[in-house]
């Protein structure tokens, strides 16, 4: 009786003894793993002039391509303002409409330059004081071969705000030829 007992626990007793050397064996193989992908991951301090020459390239482009935007300058016009004198393009025009009275009914146009004497419209926004007195708006201008704008040369140069339905005051902002970093692809010719 005493042989049945004691195989039990002598097979048992083996297999903790394989489960722990398993376990040992897995953690030291993690181990390993992190270290060489840590030796990996870290540059070697000795660079080639080769190498640092492609640093140096990269790292002046990319502070060559570094754009911070204008600070704010709120221009308005009675209760309109927009938020800048000059835009690069893809940035946000911002349109504040605050205070509007009752009576005050109309559209905010964005006319867009075709020459320095002749305007086309944009984009058009209505208002109503009666219904909304305080309001924001944007506007980013885009290439559309839809609407005529073909490449950046439809878009750029000085544009106009007019306040149809009011004696406002036209407001006037600049769209530059620089594009916002990462939006070089959506201001391709289309025509």
């Amino acid at each position: 009786m005493k042989g049945k007992i004691v195989i039990p626990i002598v097979v048992g007793a083996i297999i903790v003894m394989i489960g722990i050397i398993a376990i040992t064996n897995q953690e030291s193989n993690q181990m390993e793993v992190e270290d060489i992908l840590d030796r990996e991951l870290m540059p070697e301090e000795d660079t080639s002039p080769e190498v640092q020459k492609k640093l140096d390239e990269i790292e002046r482009i990319n502070l060559e391509n570094e754009y911070s935007p204008k600070e704010r300058e709120w221009i308005t016009s009675g209760p309109f303002q927009i938020d800048r004198s000059e835009y690069v393009l893809g940035e946000k025009i911002f349109l504040v409409i605050g205070g509007l009275q009752q009576y005050e009914k109309g559209q905010v146009a964005f006319l867009r330059p075709l020459n320095d004497t002749h305007y086309k419209v944009y984009q058009t926004i209505p208002f109503d004081g009666s219904k909304k007195n305080v309001f924001n708006y944007y506007i980013q201008p885009q290439i559309s071969k839809e609407n005529g704008i073909c490449s950046i040369d439809d878009l750029v140069g000085d544009w106009t705000v007019v306040f149809r339905g009011t004696n406002y005051e036209n407001l006037k902002f600049r769209i530059t030829d620089k594009i916002l970093p990462g939006d070089e692809d959506s201001y391709e010719p289309v025509c």
